[in-house]
């Protein structure tokens, strides 16, 4: 069974946090977060991790939350399974320091990272969204005592979202991802062709059913499996 650590929403409305005109600087409003009406951070770790297993991390958002389960399950035995996700985008200033605080929190030495960032912070153009990846990367590796990193790709939507999520957008910024991923030497987990397959296991416009976190799962664990030390 795994415990959730933390779950975290933050209720935000744009009059309580956005300061007046004129309250900044403008070298600070080019770097202050453009906040969603909902920002919440989570994470997840096993109930009794085997000291014996090497630590995997799954970082994303809720569409890796959906798999987070299902992939613990399936890598039981042979690691221990953490989850990490949150709704900063890249581009936010915020998502360098969540990570900061998460292996504060964890402290521990993971053998590979699967990580994701592309659903959310739809107020950033793709530019922005892509100039900041770089800086991810190399929190990670900066952070993981070594993990082997893997990039996930965002997945298609059903149909546009209200929240700024289409198809279009999604194809530019996985096309950011993998010039970043490239520069870096990571390796893909095409999670975006996978689920273009399988688009009649949405629910709703953005997350999957239960199927189709599942089918998630079994490529995520295959991928990882394949990183890990030998046993």
């Amino acid at each position: 069974m795994q415990r959730c650590l933390c779950a975290i929403t933050l209720l935000v409305s744009s009059g309580f946090i956005l300061p007046a005109a004129g309250a900044q600087s403008p070298k600070a409003a080019a770097h202050a977060s453009i906040l969603e009406t909902i920002e919440w951070t989570w994470a997840a770790k096993p109930d009794a991790p085997d000291p014996a297993l090497p630590n995997v991390l799954l970082l994303g958002d809720s569409i890796t939350r959906g798999y987070y389960p299902e992939v613990a399950k399936l890598l039981t035995g042979r690691a221990n399974c953490y989850l990490f996700a949150t709704s900063a985008a890249s581009g936010d200033p915020r998502l360098i320091h969540q990570i900061d605080d998460y292996f504060a929190m964890i402290p521990l030495k993971f053998a590979v990272i699967h990580f994701n960032n592309g659903m959310h912070g739809w107020k950033y153009t793709e530019a922005a969204y892509g100039s900041a990846l770089p800086q991810m990367v190399e929190a990670l590796r900066a952070k993981s005592h070594g993990a082997k990193l893997v990039w996930a790709t965002t997945t298609p939507v059903h149909a546009a979202d209200s929240g700024g999520a289409t198809n279009p957008r999604i194809d530019q910024r996985n096309a950011e991802s993998l010039r970043t991923m490239q520069r870096f030497h990571i390796p893909i987990d095409d999670q975006h062709a996978l689920m273009a397959a399988h688009d009649d296991l949405h629910n709703g416009d953005v997350h999957y059913t239960e199927a189709g976190s599942a089918v998630q799962a079994q490529q995520v664990q295959q991928i990882i499996e394949k990183m890990l030390p030998p046993r």
